[in-house]
């Protein structure tokens, strides 16, 4: 049914209409055609100048005619006569403010990528370096970023589309002989030390990382050798220690015979070393290099064969990329011990708890006497200041990519069928 003009009845004629078609219900075409003529209607009466009586009987007729509810009608005619129109306000939707850009998260996934996707505080704490300490603006809302939010970014979809995460497989500890662990008592220079395999391939052997990590700093130095053996050992052995900052006061390495042997003893007697090897059943005592082997060495050079006439080419990329960026730019986990009510040793990693070596070689007191003659850490910081962490990470990245291609790496070999 349609009706024409029913906004121009008089008061009166309402009143009839009312009284005449209770048992019959209304309803509008539509919100929009609907809203038109409860606006023409209150306009048409001059609701605004009707006394008390008269707008009941002109709200009646609304409601009457449009079938709406008394609460809607009250808000439309509210319209009104705040604003003399009836329109429908446009739905919005609660939106919260976006702090960080597309361009961060397209940032911090390089970022990810040249570091190979760190740990959430060691991500944060090297984006707060690339702004406060090496100047780029770029990096200045992600300074800030939490790490519990620095995760939601990694979650989302721009990200993922941005940058692919392969998590390799974890290395796992092995049983080792008993002797005593280390005591550094807060000074740098105890050492631990392991080997890392890089496969077989046709019964042949690939090349040995040598992996050595102070205890208390945390500076890595990794060298390569073609072969195990005593002959191939010692000269990569001299120079991994050789590249330390300060003075080796500790040797503490596993049960291995590639170590514990009388001319890995004999060099270390001519140092005045201590020489130390794990205890069985303990294997925490060596367990900072062995993680070491796994989060730096395993996952940057990976698990598939190389050839050991391409030892030489690796030891030096890691003197003169690997070793640098692992120490002067790469955040450490330090963590914070403490003792529970049972007396038992609890390990806390914080956010303020992640640094690089350098700079926990600085917080050390009067770290000065520890250094090797002739070094001093304004050096060691020129050095770290040349260039940003990330930068260093890509030119790293460059160069091992460089080096693989030529080494040809060949795939570990499945295991045998039973």
């Amino acid at each position: 049914m349609h009706m024409w003009n029913a906004e121009s009845l008089s008061r009166e004629q309402i009143r009839e209409f009312l009284k005449s078609s209770q048992p019959i219900e209304f309803g509008g075409c539509g919100r929009n055609e609907k809203y038109a003529w409860v606006e023409r209607v209150l306009g048409a009466h001059n609701y605004g100048e009707l006394g008390k009586r008269e707008r009941g009987v002109v709200r009646a007729y609304v409601e009457k005619v449009t079938g709406m509810s008394a609460a809607q009608t009250t808000r439309l005619i509210r319209g009104f006569l705040d604003h003399g129109v009836v329109r429908a306000v446009p739905y919005q939707r609660h939106r919260f403010s976006t702090r960080y850009t597309a361009e961060d998260i397209a940032l911090l996934a390089e970022v990810d990528r040249a570091h190979e996707r760190l740990s959430g505080p060691a991500t944060r704490h090297i984006l707060q370096r690339e702004y406060e300490q090496y100047g780029n603006e770029a990096y200045e809302r992600l300074a800030k970023i939490s790490v519990a939010h620095l995760y939601n970014l990694r979650a989302s979809a721009r990200y993922r589309n941005q940058a692919a995460v392969f998590e390799p497989t974890r290395s796992t500890a092995t049983a080792i002989g008993e002797r005593r662990r280390p005591e550094p008592q807060g000074r740098p220079g105890f050492l631990r030390v392991d080997t890392v395999h890089q496969g077989d391939w046709d019964g042949a052997k690939g090349v040995y990382h040598i992996n050595a990590v102070d205890t208390v700093t945390q500076w890595q130095v990794v060298g390569c050798a073609s072969k195990i053996s005593e002959a191939y050992l010692m000269p990569v052995l001299e120079a991994v220690l050789a590249q330390f900052p300060f003075v080796i006061l500790g040797f503490h390495v596993d049960n291995g015979s590639e170590y514990i042997n009388h001319r890995v003893a004999k060099m270390l007697g001519k140092l005045q070393v201590e020489f130390t090897k794990s205890r069985a059943c303990r294997s925490q005592d060596n367990a900072l290099v062995e993680g070491k082997n796994g989060a730096v060495v395993r996952k940057l050079i990976g698990y598939g064969y190389i050839a050991g006439e391409h030892a030489e080419a690796i030891a030096k990329l890691y003197a003169r990329h690997l070793n640098p960026y692992l120490n002067f730019h790469r955040p450490c986990g330090f963590a914070t011990v403490s003792l529970d009510e049972h007396g038992k040793r609890r390990r806390q990693y914080k956010i303020e708890d992640y640094r690089t070596p350098l700079e926990k070689l600085k917080s050390l007191e009067r770290v000065e006497r520890y250094l090797k003659p002739g070094l001093s850490l304004a050096e060691l910081e020129r050095e770290a200041l040349a260039m940003s962490d990330t930068e260093c990470a890509r030119r790293m990245n460059a160069a091992k990519s460089r080096l693989l291609r030529q080494c040809k790496v060949q795939s570990p070999l499945p295991p045998p069928f039973r």
